[in-house]
């Protein structure tokens, strides 16, 4: 038998800590030698990490990640390793790249083709083209590379790849988490081997940069689309499997080569390279490999995995250790609570109750019971006395106007103020509480509730904070979110007797049609086909377009739908377009 021992290493980097992303890259390199590995992936912009967004500006940037990639090469011996980095040509044109190395010795170069510019991408502005295709001879084994997005597009680079002989097809990838976005890539990447009679590789990063989470979940399918191995969703993994090369060439000497695959060259960099890599079949005995099983995680787990992997690494890889958050005894700041629990720890997590004199008794005690199930640090700042006295010193300015939001706004502002004290002075970080429903809606109030420095419910809709707080309970097998406040009405209780729905249309006709207006691109006539009221879908709308100068100062949070405010929707404040 033709085998070659394959290795995915799908590791979590830091932007810009290239120093020690390169000390990672090399102890994997290392672990993979021992195991006896042939050839061995990293992911996408493994050196340098995925976005570094306008850091790619910087002469010296791109630099360091060159110096790193020689550092590397020279820790490489008997495995074959395809990196991810940042090739440059001159100083004007940079290249989203992938290096195979080899016997300390830097073979070759490939460069992205398919540059994506949507949604959170923006390739375009910093990267060129690659114009070159290439197979490499491996073993006496075509192995074609492509990063990312290449492997998206039909035709594309490793179609023309496998065309032109290529049995093994290597993707290295940097792509963000969004629901259900693990199923559609495992389709794709099923059908890639399956029509072109290939071994397809998939190594994806994993870990948080800013609001964006990489799930990891790396892939390898058979050359007829059968899934032979993943990696973990949202964890650090290491992926070993022995790949028997010759069923390749049993079965495409069986049959039409691309029985399915009926398409033309990429017409994009379609003359292909040859690029021999001297190196001989591997020969002799190879440690036996531990059996591995990875379930797919269900939906929901996988949202809530997402929240704790892209909280614990923006906390942590921006130097923080502690948080904050503001405990009303709302569904939302327990949520927020027991996330950053899972993410932190208990001991680095510390809630404040802040009650006014519309804050129920219930939701004090609320508060206090969430906080004991949690064994977090917990205290009440009472702010009746700082209330009536901003009150007192408005006096003359409010002559004459009847109270309204003002006043209730400002109690979230004190509140607001007390965090950023408290952060302050103890370099705490304060999670902000406020999710997806509110944002849309400008039910929020700006440097009130909307204060701090990371939301991690930003992309997550009302609705969806009820679904994960009960299976966050269920997974504990206890009520951590205690049942009365999964159960009492939504409120702000900045007045008396208020309710959500004094304002909003009940969350679960508000989300389908914030779902279909920012998701969706739905225009009005086609939401109210969908069977919704003219008239709501009218105000919901409006409250949309006219709180984009709001979203656009809310601190950072975690995407998890396939368009979140911020990177993915980018609209003008100053905007009159009526549709």
């Amino acid at each position: 038998m033709h085998v070659i021992r394959l290795g995915m290493a799908q590791f979590n980097p830091t932007v810009g800590a290239m120093a020690s992303n390169t000390e990672r890259i090399i102890s994997l390199i290392c672990e993979a030698e021992a195991l006896s590995v042939d050839l061995l992936t990293f992911p996408e912009m493994a050196i340098t990490g995925y976005p570094p967004e306008d850091l790619l500006f910087k002469p010296s940037f791109i630099q360091q990640n060159q110096e790193s990639l020689r550092k590397i090469t020279e820790h490489v011996n008997n495995t074959a390793v395809v990196i991810g980095f940042i090739d440059s040509l001159n100083k004007d044109k940079i290249y989203n790249a992938a290096a195979l190395l080899y016997d300390k010795k830097l073979i070759d170069i490939y460069h992205k083709i398919h540059l994506p510019n949507y949604g959170v991408f923006d390739e375009r502005r910093y990267f060129q083209e690659g114009a070159r295709n290439v197979v490499f001879n491996i073993y006496n084994i075509g192995v074609g590379i492509t990063i990312c997005e290449d492997i998206w597009h039909k035709p594309g680079p490793a179609i023309t790849q496998a065309q032109a002989g290529a049995q093994l097809l290597l993707n290295i990838s940097a792509s963000p988490y969004s629901v259900e976005k693990r199923k559609a890539r495992q389709a794709m990447l099923s059908a890639m081997a399956s029509d072109n009679i290939a071994i397809v590789a998939y190594n994806n990063m994993v870990g948080g940069q800013d609001e964006l989470v990489f799930d990891g979940n790396s892939m390898l399918f058979d050359e007829k689309g059968a899934l032979l191995a993943q990696g973990k969703q949202f964890e650090e993994d290491f992926i070993v499997h022995d790949l028997d090369i010759e069923a390749i060439s049993r079965s495409r000497l069986h049959g039409t080569l691309y029985p399915k695959n009926t398409l033309p060259a990429d017409q994009t960099a379609t003359k292909v390279v040859y690029v021999n890599v001297p190196k001989s079949k591997p020969t002799g005995p190879k440690p036996t490999l531990p059996s591995r099983q990875i379930k797919p995680v269900e939906k929901l787990d996988e949202i809530y995995q997402a929240l704790v992997l892209g909280t614990r690494d923006y906390i942590h890889k921006n130097g923080f250790c502690k948080v904050v958050i503001g405990l009303s005894g709302g569904i939302d700041s327990s949520l927020v609570g027991i996330i950053a629990v899972d993410a932190l720890g208990a001991k680095n997590v510390t809630g404040i109750a802040m009650p006014s004199p519309y804050t129920s008794a219930e939701s004090q005690l609320d508060a206090e019971k969430l906080a004991r199930n949690l064994s977090i640090n917990f205290s009440t700042i009472a702010i009746n006395k700082i209330l009536d006295s901003y009150l007192e010193t408005l006096t003359d300015s409010f002559r004459n106007a009847s109270p309204d939001t003002t006043e209730e706004n400002i109690q979230a502002r004190i509140r607001g103020n007390i965090l950023m004290a408290l952060s302050n002075k103890f370099g705490w970080l304060v999670l902000t509480t406020s999710n997806k429903s509110e944002s849309a809606t400008g039910y929020t109030t700006l440097y009130g509730d909307m204060a701090g420095g990371f939301a991690i419910l930003k992309d997550i809709p009302k609705t969806m904070v009820y679904d994960l707080s009960r299976h966050r309970n269920r997974k504990a097998g206890r009520e951590i979110i205690p049942a009365s406040i999964l159960t009492k009405a939504p409120s702000a209780e900045l007045r008396e007797g208020q309710q959500d729905i004094d304002t909003l249309p009940p969350y679960e006709i508000l989300d389908p049609i914030l779902k279909a207006y920012v998701e969706e691109g739905m225009t009005c006539e086609q939401i109210y086909a969908l069977g919704f009221d003219v008239a709501v879908v009218r105000k919901v709308l409006q409250l949309v377009d006219s709180s984009e100068y709001k979203r656009r100062q809310s601190p950072p949070g975690i995407k998890i739908t396939p368009l979140a405010f911020g990177r993915d929707r980018r609209l003008p404040i100053t905007n009159l377009f009526k549709s």
